[in-house]
């Protein structure tokens, strides 16, 4: 999530040079080219059944495609402060909905961390009202609550993947669907481009951005979601805004006032509450083993 939360504020400069159809399907491209051997079954692998194929197909038409169309256009028509408010609620989505698809019992001690993500991120709005209600869109901010719902739909239906499949596989997998999906207006767009007129320092942020989007965070998020409930998992979309603030003020030269850092410890507090119970059972865990030993 740290890692989406940086190139979700990097892809400000990518959207001014490159059109977004145009970049979400070079996105997808290089990932192709970055992961061919990811799509071979691996060794006791089932072969994916109906309901699997569907979910894939689900996983990236909404986590993917939709995501980035909604994400990068929603990004470049609303501010940075009106978008990290609005993916402030990704965590209760994905409660919310791990709770309706998935069955799971969310604890009081996650529905505190979730409180403590909404109200950390959304102390941010407070600090200038009036000038993010003057450069918010109201169609940049309903598409970055699209990107919300997305991002909540991708971490529950990857739990239910990660049953099946293995973490390496689904990101290739739903990569290569992506392509799939973007490439008729890619095509179109590339072939109406004047490439030439890209400078190399977009090409090379090009190329973190689509390794990072398309292969590092979806092969680390699959991975996690193995071990760790669905809903749990959401809490830690919090590093999104986060992130995305701090890549502002450490790369663009935005500046981070005092508010701000209440807002950050306070939605970092509410990731040491939904984490630190695992981590002391696990301790505990170790120190029972050690004294039977």
């Amino acid at each position: 999530m740290s890692l989406v939360g940086s190139y979700v504020a990097l892809s400000k400069p990518l959207v001014a040079a490159l059109p977004v159809l145009l970049l979400a399907w070079l996105r997808f491209g290089i990932g192709v080219l970055a992961m061919p051997h990811w799509l071979r079954k691996p060794p006791g692998e089932p072969p994916m059944t109906p309901t699997t194929q569907k979910l894939v197909f689900l996983e990236s038409f909404l986590g993917n495609f939709l995501f980035s169309i909604c994400m990068l256009y929603g990004v470049s028509m609303t501010s940075a402060v009106s978008a990290g408010v609005i993916l402030a609620s990704i965590p209760a989505v994905v409660a919310l909905m791990s709770w309706l698809f998935l069955r799971e019992h969310i604890s009081l001690r996650i529905w505190a961390a979730i409180a403590c993500a909404a109200l950390g991120i959304g102390l941010l709005a407070s600090e200038g009202p009036q000038r993010v209600a003057q450069d918010s869109s109201l169609w940049g901010n309903a598409l970055v609550f699209g990107a919300v719902v997305c991002e909540a739909a991708y971490a529950v239906i990857g739990k239910k993947l990660t049953g099946a499949l293995s973490a390496k596989r689904i990101t290739a997998l739903i990569n290569l669907w992506g392509f799939a999906l973007m490439t008729p207006m890619g095509l179109y767009l590339a072939l109406h481009f004047d490439f030439g007129g890209v400078a190399v320092s977009i090409w090379l942020l090009l190329l973190f951005y689509a390794l990072a989007a398309s292969v590092g965070t979806v092969w680390l998020w699959m991975t996690g979601l193995k071990s760790v409930p669905a809903a749990k998992a959401g809490v830690f979309t919090v590093m999104l805004p986060i992130s995305a603030a701090l890549v502002g003020v450490l790369v663009l030269g935005e500046t981070l006032r005092g508010l701000q850092l209440l807002a950050f410890g306070i939605a970092l507090f509410g990731l040491l509450l939904a984490t630190l119970p695992a981590r002391r059972l696990a301790a505990a865990a170790r120190v029972s083993s050690g004294n039977d030993r």
